[in-house]
């Protein structure tokens, strides 16, 4: 058995910029806009979150072009360096970095599933024993994730279908949103407020302090704007791979960009600062205030839209990885096989069990909390393989190359280099993603022995 090559340019787009956008975009602005405490540092933000997805995605499509295999990232970081470190991503991408995103997406969709069915409720308890609580949210989020599993393990056809019926949907249904705040959300004094001094620093924040703080708010932002390296999972899959991948990263990531600016412009042109500061939903509020009831309700249904479509393109991709990881003999062999549909069934399915256990916890937030120093870390890594792979490899066919080598990729790992040191740092919590890598460790021992003693 063999993958089968169904998934085409539109395909991939909706897959990097349909798995992009999740529930973060709909929230996180007013955190990061309480800690910039101003319209200019808040877009800054966003910009520069941005500038810095666009450069990674534009660099990494040359390894995505050079070996367009199943497993992607853990493909390049295992040819480029060693099994050590290529196991280590694929543990964490296990652990936490796709089952935890799987997890609270899931999750989101379930909550905002409430707004429309109010039995289903962080406070609506069905089980309890001692602390531990199982709620209806954390079973539909649950639902969810085997709905999707389940699809999927039917052949990428049909994960491709899903992920593109709701990528370009709610793609389309944001931006007619952001269409109708334009027009007739626009508030007078939200304008003046925001715009009026636009470029000033508030009295409480040092010109010494803003990077620091700007690199801390950055950690929702670069998390909402991750996942766009997950359409190299399915490398194998991909129809033209050398072209198709470099071209949907360049053109989902892009599109992702713009929407997001977009979207936080629009949220500053609906409501003053310090009532998107006060706000999660800063997303709802605005429709709020436009629509009334309605945008409400419109909002609700574009996020569940967007987790569905979202969890859709997690669940895909990332069973790629640990399939990728057994057939190399770094993971259990079981998870290296393919079904009669001619996908990894059973490395889905271990990927959702894992992930409703973490949705049953309650994990998922903190966890997707430490990680971000990890994804930044093998993020680092990967985008380093190109230098190295350019003297390793000098030969090698390279249908892509990353635009603006040495450039682009050498300001990305800049960049990224400077904000991974301010948030350990400033937030010493994300120091605990590297341990949650280093518990891959054992993992990685164990099974090495074991392969030894394995027959050839």
């Amino acid at each position: 058995m063999s993958f089968r090559k169904e998934i085409r340019l539109f395909d991939a787009v909706m897959l990097v910029s349909g798995t992009m956008i999740g529930s973060g975009i709909f929230i996180v602005s007013s955190d990061i806009a309480q800690k910039m405490q101003s319209s200019a540092g808040l877009l800054w933000v966003w910009l520069l979150t941005g500038i810095i997805t666009m450069a990674g995605a534009l660099s990494y499509g040359e390894l995505a072009a050079l070996m367009p295999q199943a497993g992607g990232q853990y493909v390049f970081l295992r040819k480029t360096y060693n099994d050590l470190i290529a196991f280590l991503y694929g543990w964490t991408v296990l652990a936490v970095i796709q089952t935890g995103t799987i997890a609270a997406v899931a999750v989101a969709f379930a909550n905002f599933s409430g707004e429309l069915l109010p039995f289903i409720s962080k406070k609506n308890v069905v089980f309890e024993l001692s602390n531990f609580k199982i709620a209806t949210n954390q079973l539909l989020a649950i639902a969810v994730i085997w709905l999707l599993t389940f699809i999927n393990a039917k052949g990428v056809k049909y994960g491709t279908l899903i992920q593109n019926l709701f990528g370009s949907t709610k793609i389309i249904a944001l931006l007619v949103l952001l269409l109708i705040i334009f027009v007739f959300g626009r508030n007078a004094e939200a304008i003046e407020v925001n715009f009026g001094k636009f470029w000033a620093i508030p009295d409480t924040i040092s010109w010494q302090d803003f990077v620091p703080l700007m690199a801390v708010a950055m950690i929702g932002s670069l998390f909402s704007s991750d996942a766009w390296n997950n359409v190299s999972f399915a490398g194998d899959e991909i129809v033209e791979p050398q072209k198709t991948i470099p071209r949907s990263l360049a053109i989902g990531t892009g599109l992702v960009t713009l929407v997001y600016l977009l979207t936080n412009i629009a949220y500053l042109v609906a409501l003053p600062l310090p009532q998107i500061q006060a706000n999660e939903l800063v997303a709802t509020t605005a429709a709020y205030n436009v629509l009334g009831k309605i945008g409400l309700l419109l909002v609700s249904v574009l996020i569940m839209i967007s987790t569905f479509g979202s969890d859709n393109g997690c669940i895909l991709s990332g069973a790629r990885v640990y399939y990728a990881m057994a057939k190399d003999g770094l993971f259990f062999s079981a998870l290296g096989k393919l079904n009669k549909n001619d996908v990894p069934q059973n490395a889905l399915v271990v990927q959702a069990v894992w992930a409703s256990v973490l949705c049953l916890s309650g994990a998922y937030s903190d966890l997707l909390g430490y990680v971000m120093f990890a994804v930044m870390l093998f993020y680092f890594l990967t985008i380093l393989a190109i230098f190295v792979l350019r003297k390793k490899m000098p030969d090698a066919p390279r249908p892509y190359k990353a635009l603006g080598y040495p450039f682009v990729p050498a300001l990305y790992l800049l960049l990224i280099t400077i904000i991974s040191f301010l948030w350990l740092v400033q937030e010493p919590y994300t120091r605990y993603g590297f341990l949650i890598v280093l518990t891959g460790l054992p993992v990685y021992i164990f099974l090495s022995k074991r392969k030894k003693h394995l027959p050839a």
